[in-house]
């Protein structure tokens, strides 16, 4: 139970993140309370409620306007579906690192085309070479994803703490991740 529920001041959900960011949230007076855990956070002098649900004080707009994914990390290893696009299998986060096809002291840029997700094993594999000149093959070929993402939390709804399931729209599935 250590993580709050941020919401828009539109009380959209935004994002989750750790009870310690939270609390700075909140003695910067960027957040308001909207819902608290049982548990008690203690200092020398004083004594708070965790929060479980924050909603912003100002509204921040959600860039949705652009019809352009962002290129970020995340967005690769979810556009590669976290699977390592040389040996083909799925890895969690903290196992997948991002490869240039065409290494950087060869030319390669960091574009949509030239990123890939690949597992360290392979990646250290594959070294400052191509692919094919480290005799491997590419599963699938990179492109710039045509889809928008849209907002999304990633939490199983059915451990999400029950305070936090009023905040979500109602075509959610409880149980989906």
């Amino acid at each position: 139970m250590d993580h709050v529920l941020v919401l828009n001041a539109s009380f959209e959900p935004i994002v989750v993140i750790h009870w310690q960011k939270a609390m700075q949230l909140l003695f910067q007076g960027k957040v308001e309370v909207l819902e608290e855990y049982e548990r008690e956070i203690r200092t020398v002098s004083l004594t708070f409620r965790l929060p479980s649900v924050l909603r912003l004080i100002k509204y921040i707009p959600i860039a949705r306007k652009k019809n352009i994914v962002r290129f970020s990390r995340a967005n690769i290893f979810v556009r590669d579906g976290f699977c390592c696009q040389y040996c083909g299998r799925k890895r969690a986060r903290h196992e997948l690192t991002l490869d240039h096809i065409v290494p950087v002291v060869q030319g390669g840029r960091k574009t949509w085309e030239n990123i890939v997700t690949a597992c360290i094993q392979c990646n250290q594999r594959k070294g400052g070479r191509t692919p094919h000149e480290a005799g491997m093959r590419l599963i699938c070929r990179p492109a710039e994803p045509q889809w928008l993402p849209t907002f999304t939390i990633r939490y199983r709804l059915n451990s999400a703490p029950e305070t936090w399931k009023l905040y979500f729209s109602w075509n959610i599935q409880t149980g989906s991740a």
